[in-house]
């Protein structure tokens, strides 16, 4: 067999180990997504629902996130992707938190590192300072309804 032809079934391997891994992880974050946001209904003031709340988008994808309520305001760190949904303008969600439900408008703050690491220092006290800014998530504020 040629090394050609070894690369070649090589990267093969490799790119067929790397599609059944990304799907099992998305497999399996759906599955605990689930599993989380039903501890959070069932035991709305345990342990769990008092640092997590649900967050419904306007297409009802669901995620369950930490959260720091603050007033009007609830404040997210957001480490997939998804964050890109309220990074150009405020988009209307819904909020699970402690039994109760709230209705609010979410952004995404891009240009505001000081008020970043202002909040994530309450949110995320334990995540480590070395850490690259682009591993340590996005920061969204809610504004909440009355």
């Amino acid at each position: 067999m040629s090394i050609k032809a070894i690369l070649k079934w090589t990267i093969l391997a490799f790119t067929g180990i790397f599609i059944v891994s990304v799907a099992y992880v998305m497999a399996t974050r759906d599955a605990t997504n689930a599993r989380v946001a039903q501890q959070i209904r069932d035991n709305p003031e345990g342990q769990l629902a008092q640092k997590t709340m649900l967050l419904t988008l306007e297409d009802q994808r669901m995620y369950p996130v930490n959260f720091l309520r603050e007033g009007k305001h609830v404040y997210l760190g957001i480490d997939g992707l998804w964050w890109r949904e309220f990074a150009d303008a405020t988009q209307p969600v819904t909020m699970f938190i402690s039994g109760e439900q709230y209705i609010g408008s979410a952004q995404t703050i891009l240009d505001d590192p000081e008020r970043k690491a202002e909040v994530f220092s309450r949110l995320r006290p334990k995540v480590p300072g070395w850490l690259p800014d682009i591993l340590d998530g996005k920061l969204v504020v809610i504004s909440v309804e009355e």
